[in-house]
C-alpha cells in the first residue's frame, strides 16, 4: 500500500487483528466501513452487540490505534468516544450532541494545527468517526418502567445520524457563536452489552412462543457422552427481540449492520492471556520485573487459567483478569520471597491452590 492509498479491507482486518482476537466478523464488518470511510464513500453506521469483555472497547481502540499509526490516514478521519448516556443528558437540556461536537471540533482542530481556518475545522468535523459506548443503557424501558431519558437520547442519536443540519454553539477558542452542520457525513459505530438480551432470547427459543426450536446436541467429552443446549444468540436474535428490549425500530433502521461478537473459546481467551499487551499476565509481569523478579508461566497453568476464565463466557475476556488476579494475588504481596534465582514460575499447584480455595 503507497502512502496515500486507501488501505483495503484485508489490510485493515489485519491490522486490528493483531489486538482484537477472536472477533472475525466484527473486524471484518469494521474494516470495510473504515476503508469506505477514508476513501470517503457513503457507509452504513454500525452496532455491535456483545457480553462484556468480548472486546468491542478494544476494537475502538484499535481502529484509534490504527489511524494514529499513519500521519496521512490520521487526517483523513476525526475520531471521538462518547457514552450514550450522555447524549440523554444534553437531550433533556435542549442540547442535543453539544458534548460531542465539542470533541470533534477540539480533535479536529489537533489534527489540522492551530493555525486552522474555521471552516476548514468545522468541515473535518463534519466528517468523523464516533464511537458510542454503552448504547444498550439508552433503551426506551427498564421492566415495566419508562426510560424517558433513554427514549430522548435514542430521538436525540437519531437526530445526529440522519439530519444534514444540527445547530451547533461553536467553542470560545474557535470564535464563539453557533452554525449548523451538516452530520450526515459522520460515520456512527455503537456498542452495547445489552444484558438480559441473551437470558430473553433464550427463555423463548426454549420455553417461550418458539419452545423446541433449539434442540440438543449429543457431546462426547473425556470419554462421557451428554447431551447439551448449545445457544449462540446471533443465531437466534430477530429485530423483534431488540424492539421488545427498548431500541425502537426508527433506532435500528440507522444501522446497515448490526453485529453480533462472539462469546471467546478457551483457545481466543489463552492467547488473550499470553499474546495482549492489556492482559493481566502482561501487567504483572512488568511489576514483578520492578521488583527484580522474572514472572513465568507454565503450559498448563495458562491453559487452565483459559478455561477457568471459560466457565464464565458472559464476562469474556474480564474473566480472565479475575481469575489470573486470584492466582497471583498472595505473591505479589513479596515476590521475592517465591521466586528461585530470580524467577518465579507459576504452575498448575498455584492455579489449583488459589481457585480451590
Amino acid at each position: 500500500m503507497s502512502a496515500s492509498a486507501t488501505p483495503s479491507p484485508a489490510e485493515i482486518s489485519a491490522a486490528l487483528s493483531k489486538r482484537v482476537i477472536g472477533q472475525t466478523g466484527a473486524v471484518r464488518e469494521m474494516s470495510i466501513a473504515l476503508s469506505k470511510k477514508l476513501a470517503e464513500l457513503k457507509v452504513g453506521n454500525i452496532l455491535m452487540i456483545g457480553s462484556s469483555g468480548t472486546g468491542k472497547t478494544t476494537l475502538m481502540r484499535s481502529v484509534e490505534g490504527f489511524l494514529a499509526a499513519d500521519p496521512l490516514l490520521a487526517v483523513r478521519s476525526t475520531v471521538v468516544r462518547i457514552h450514550a448516556n450522555v447524549l440523554g443528558e444534553e437531550a433533556e437540556a435542549g442540547r442535543p450532541g453539544g458534548t460531542l461536537f465539542r470533541r470533534l471540533l477540539g480533535r479536529a482542530r489537533e489534527q489540522l494545527g492551530p493555525g486552522a481556518m474555521r471552516e476548514a475545522i468545522v468541515a473535518r468535523a463534519a466528517k468523523g468517526l464516533v464511537f458510542v459506548d454503552e448504547v444498550d443503557k439508552i433503551r426506551s424501558h427498564v421492566g415495566e418502567m419508562t426510560n424517558v431519558a433513554g427514549i430522548r437520547a435514542q430521538e436525540a442519536l437519531l437526530t445526529l445520524i440522519e439530519n444534514e443540519a444540527v445547530p451547533v454553539e461553536l467553542p470560545d477558542w474557535l470564535g464563539g457563536g453557533s452554525t449548523m452542520i451538516d452530520s450526515s457525513g459522520l460515520l456512527f459505530v455503537c456498542a452495547g452489552a445489552f444484558e438480559g438480551l441473551y437470558d430473553a432470547v433464550f427463555d423463548r427459543v426454549t420455553i417461550g412462543e418458539d419452545k423446541g426450536a433449539l434442540q440438543p446436541v449429543t457431546v462426547v467429552e473425556g470419554g462421557k457422552v451428554r447431551e447439551e443446549l448449545q445457544f449462540h444468540l446471533r443465531d437466534w436474535v430477530r429485530n423483534e427481540d431488540l424492539f421488545a428490549y427498548g431500541m425502537s425500530p426508527q433506532f435500528l433502521s440507522r444501522f446497515d449492520a448490526v453485529v453480533l461478537l462472539e462469546d471467546l473459546t478457551v483457545e481466543e481467551l489463552l492467547k488473550i492471556f499470553l499474546e495482549s499487551p492489556d492482559s493481566g499476565l502482561a501487567q504483572a509481569r512488568g511489576y514483578f520485573a520492578s521488583r527484580g523478579v522474572k514472572l513465568a508461566v507454565s503450559a498448563n497453568a495458562a491453559r487452565s487459567i483459559a478455561r477457568a476464565a471459560a466457565r464464565q463466557p458472559r464476562l469474556g475476556a474480564r474473566a480472565l483478569k479475575e481469575v489470573f488476579r486470584r492466582v497471583v494475588r498472595d505473591l505479589e504481596f513479596e515476590p521475592e520471597k517465591h521466586a528461585r534465582e530470580g524467577v518465579l514460575l507459576l504452575d498448575m499447584h498455584h492455579v489449583e491452590a488459589a481457585l480451590s480455595s
